[in-house]
């Protein structure tokens, strides 16, 4: 018998955009060429302005700017999930009424930081996010940023809305997508949200990964996810051993400074980044280019 992956709205290899900046403002050309060679690489969805696009540091003018590029370069060929996450449920449901109106797929919502919220209160601000617009949400499940950590028992009661339909979990529990699995069923979409983990989160029930590192690899690994969908667990395995030291390389530092220094190596665009985030060192920069040679992305 055939195991059973469900039906979920989005799987396989989607990835979490960098956003580029020339002389501090956002590199246009740039980011719509990232998206065109996004899509011909085989990468199955875009998340346009979240953690690894500077959503914290770019203006609410500019976040609606990226989401709406991104869904004018895609032209419907990729699901676009636009990065809608606030701390401020009203302003999270501004972010997620633009979306709709550009014409994006879905939203995703990362639980919000620095409130600490209880339970009660993360659940009450995604179903407002819900009831506000009927569009496909995402929950983006981040402690490490957010300090939080939404429940099962939460994302299960939130799963019977009909808008939210998934999670981006990036707790690096790999229980939990096997616990998610049967508590929820196997149509509510799991996403890793960790590179370094996306072979363990597919066998236990996940359905693809918002990645980082799609941004330089987005052709091994749009290979990798259509081998797991279909069985060749060698290819999966070698692929899999190849990136292993980029996804690594590229949280040497706070991300996004890693991978954009990575996409700078490739002539994609500028290394620059908003402050806080900064240049990487010169022995983060050492790291990155040797798994990028690892990798077989640069000579």
């Amino acid at each position: 018998m055939a195991y059973n992956v469900g039906n979920p709205m989005f799987k396989g290899s989607l990835v979490a955009l960098i956003t580029p900046f020339a002389n501090g403002v956002i590199d246009e050309s740039a980011f719509r060429k990232l998206v065109g060679w996004q899509i011909e690489e085989g990468t199955d969805g875009l998340i346009p302005v979240g953690t690894t696009g500077e959503s914290p540091t770019l203006s609410h003018e500019e976040h609606k700017k990226v989401v709406e590029l991104c869904v004018e370069e895609a032209n419907g060929r990729v699901p676009v999930i636009a990065g809608a996450g606030s701390n401020s449920t009203a302003e999270a449901i501004e972010f997620t009424q633009h979306a709709k109106a550009a014409g994006a797929d879905a939203a995703l919502h990362v639980t919000p930081y620095y409130n600490k919220p209880t339970q009660e209160g993360m659940y009450r601000h995604f179903m407002a996010i819900a009831d506000a617009v009927d569009l496909p949400i995402i929950i983006y499940n981040i402690p490490p940023r957010s300090v939080i950590d939404m429940s099962l028992g939460t994302m299960k009661r939130l799963s019977e809305h009909s808008n939210i339909v998934g999670v981006k979990d990036a707790t690096q529990d790999l229980v939990r997508p096997l616990a998610t699995r049967l508590e929820i069923g196997p149509d509510f979409c799991q996403l890793s949200g960790e590179d370094a983990t996306i072979v363990p989160y597919l066998s236990q029930g996940g359905h693809g990964c918002i990645s980082v590192t799609c941004n330089v690899a987005p052709g091994p690994l749009s290979k990798m996810h259509k081998a797991w969908q279909k069985g060749e667990l060698d290819t999966v395995r070698e692929i899999n051993d190849r990136l292993l030291p980029l996804h690594d390389a590229l949280f040497c530092e706070t991300s996004p400074g890693p991978v954009k220094y990575a996409a700078h190596l490739l002539g994609l665009c500028s290394a620059d980044a908003r402050l806080p985030i900064c240049e990487i060192a010169e022995d983060s920069k050492t790291k990155v280019a040797v798994a990028m040679r690892h990798a077989g992305l640069i000579n």
